[in-house]
Parts: structure tokens; C-alpha cells; sequence
């Protein structure tokens, strides 16, 4: 909610943090009844145009007496204390609401995992087992942090608030700034005795292993998410997640394009001119493919459903076998002469020789 806040607007956000926070919502919390006070001391302010106009020029000073009367407006310096100040203590930032939050657990990292898998487990679906190093809580302080036996005390540095407030006097009045204290980060104790095992943060990196499944039909890139399989959270705060990026090997045979796959087979002239039934490879074996006669070379032929099964449907894609027609190199003179009168027969006159059109017609 921006400083420029209407008064509904105010009231709308008075009532809902007003009913979050009361005290006999929340009765286990024993920090409820002094956050109550605070969003109503707030609201107090922010619904009184007078009070909002001496806070928004002179700060807290001006709501206790000490200045009063006609003055300069700090509508530019709202970052510096004033009205945004007391903005922040009415939302929970800021104030000793945003520091306690501040020193709650925090959500642990996110970790990410290369897996390298085969287009044939790619189109069937595998289970992997994953190792990898993580942060766990600690087994000896239970995430504390606390060498067992010992307990935290109170931070002699902000003195259990956790937040340090600084004050600065001006000719034009007086602001405040409130920061999360760094000694205790915000939570207003300390340790005094470390866990020995962890060194006091609550957390040890240890190597695991897991297990994921990868599903049928799964792409290269795709990314599959392992919810609070990452780094556990700092101050007893939840794990993070891990993210497992599966990268699909290029295969010897097959190129995917989308649920389809194609491949290339090479067939002799003869094949692809009177006619053959050959084997193919397909993913899960072979199969018969029949060339029928006068086949020309990039000639592609469809095997249905010998594809990639479709991630989100499971139907599968299809198999396109590209044909090349390979031509021999050496031919032995039988075979020579046998493919010269072909081509007679087909009246097709040939020029093994090289000579030009005058050349032959001379008879040179």
C-alpha cells in the first residue's frame, strides 16, 4: 500500500490485520497481544488526518509533544523516517514484526541435478538413482544450533529487541531508522554454546542418495521438480527443492522431432528398383519394411506408432524410415556389360567415354 493511501483503504487493511493478529486468535503466541498494539497504535495515527499530518512532518517526536505547530512537509524524504516509517510498522517491516519474521526459520536453496539418460529410456520411462550433496538438518542439535544441554540468551547488542533504531535531529525535525539487528539476525537471542557437530548453524552437508522417475515420453531440457529435496532451511526453515534437468543423449540411429523419430537406411539400386522387404530398426526391435519397385532415393515410409509416446496424452508418435539408394563403386566387366545392354534395352544410349556429340556422330 502506497503512502498516498486513501482512508477506506487504510481501514480495509486496519480490519484484516487487526483479525489475523488479535489475541485470542492467536492465543499461542505470546507476541500476538503486543503486535495487536502496535497495528492499533498505528491505525490510530493513520486514521486521524491531524495526527497523520504532524507524523508525516516531524516523526514520532511530533505525536509526543515535542514539536508542534507549523512546519516543513517531508513528502520527499519518505524513505528517511516520517510517514513511510510508520507505513512499514503498520504492514510488519521494518518494525520489531518485520524483525521477528526476519528471525524466523528461512526456506532452504533450490538445487539442481544433470541426468543424462537414453533416447530408448527417454521413450520408455526409467527410475534413477540420484547422489548428491545437500544440507541437512543437524542430527545432534536437531537444526538449533545449540550444543544440547545449553540454551540461547538474550542479545546484549540490541538487547532482545532485534532491531537497532537510530535517531537523528535536524533543524527540520527528527527521523528514525529501525534495522534488523546483525548480531542476532533480527531474532533477539544468541548462541552461547555452538552445537560442536555443526559449528552452531543448524546444518551439515551430507551425501544422499535419491530415487526419481522419469517419465515416459520426457524431453530433452525438460525439467522435473522434487519438492523439499533440497538444502534444508537455515534456523529450522524448510528444505528447498531439487531440480532435476534430464538431458537426452544423442542417438546413433534415430533423430526425434517432436513424438516422432526418423532414421535413415541405405537399400541397393536393385532393391529400390524391382522391389524388397527388409528389416528395419525401430526402438524396441525390428520390423519388416517393404520397398515396393521404382522406390527414388529420400523416399521416407511410416511406421505407425514406433514413435515417442506423448508426455501429457501417451500417444505414441511414429517412425518415418528415410530410404538412400546406394550406388556400387566397382563393377566387374560381366556386370558392366549386363547393365550396358539394360540400358539398350531401354533405349538409353550411354558415353563411358567422354565423347562430345560431334565425335560420335564422325564416328571418331
Amino acid at each position: 500500500m502506497p503512502p498516498g493511501a486513501s482512508a477506506e483503504e487504510i481501514k480495509k487493511a486496519y480490519r484484516r490485520l487487526a483479525r489475523r493478529h488479535h489475541p485470542d486468535v492467536n492465543r499461542n503466541d505470546k507476541n500476538s497481544e503486543e503486535i495487536f498494539k502496535e497495528i492499533n497504535e498505528a491505525y490510530e495515527v493513520l486514521s486521524d488526518p491531524q495526527k497523520r499530518r504532524i507524523y508525516d512532518q516531524y516523526g514520532h517526536q511530533g505525536l509526543d509533544g515535542r514539536y508542534t505547530g507549523p512546519g516543513f512537509g517531508f513528502d520527499g524524504f519518505g524513505d528517511l523516517g516520517g510517514f513511510g516509517d510508520i507505513f512499514d510498522m503498520f504492514f510488519g517491516s521494518g518494525s520489531r514484526t518485520g524483525a521477528r519474521r526476519r528471525a524466523a526459520g528461512e526456506v532452504g536453496s533450490d538445487l539442481r541435478y544433470d541426468l543424462e539418460i537414453t533416447l530408448e529410456e527417454a521413450a520408455t520411462g526409467v527410475e534413477k538413482n540420484l547422489r548428491l550433496s545437500r544440507l541437512e538438518r543437524c542430527e545432534t542439535c536437531d537444526g538449533s544450533g545449540i550444543q544440547p544441554g545449553s540454551s540461547k540468551v538474550e542479545c546484549g547488542y540490541c538487547r532482545g529487541a532485534g532491531e537497532i533504531r537510530r535517531s537523528q535531529y535536524t533543524i527540520l525535525g527528527s527521523f528514525s531508522t529501525v534495522s534488523t539487528c546483525t548480531a542476532c539476525q533480527g531474532e533477539g537471542r544468541i548462541i552461547k554454546d555452538p552445537c560442536r557437530a555443526c559449528g552452531g548453524h543448524g546444518r551439515t552437508r551430507v551425501t544422499s542418495e535419491r530415487t526419481v522417475r522419469i517419465p515416459a515420453g520426457v524431453e530433452n531440457g525438460s525439467r522435473i521438480r522434487l519438492r523439499e529435496e533440497g538444502d534444508v532451511g537455515a534456523r529450522g526453515g524448510p528444505p528447498g527443492d531439487l531440480y532435476v534437468i534430464v538431458q537426452v543423449k544423442p542417438h546413433e540411429i534415430f533423430e526425434r522431432r517432436g513424438d516422432d523419430i526418423f532414421c535413415e537406411i541405405p537399400i541397393g539400386f536393385i532393391q529400390a528398383t524391382l522391389s524388397d522387404t527388409i528389416e528395419v530398426p525401430t526402438l524396441d526391435g525390428k520390423e519388416k519394411l517393404h520397398i515396393p519397385e521404382g522406390t527414388q532415393t529420400g523416399a521416407a515410409f511410416k511406421l505407425s506408432g514406433k514413435g515417442i509416446p506423448n508426455i501429457n496424452t501417451g500417444a505414441c508418435g511414429d517412425e518415418y524410415v528415410v530410404v538412400r539408394i546406394l550406388i556400387p563403386r566397382k563393377l566387374t566387366d560381366e556386370q558392366k556389360k549386363l547393365l550396358l545392354e539394360f540400358a539398350r534395352s531401354c533405349g538409353v544410349e550411354l558415353n563411358p567415354e567422354g565423347r562430345s556429340f560431334f565425335e560420335r556422330l564422325l564416328g571418331k
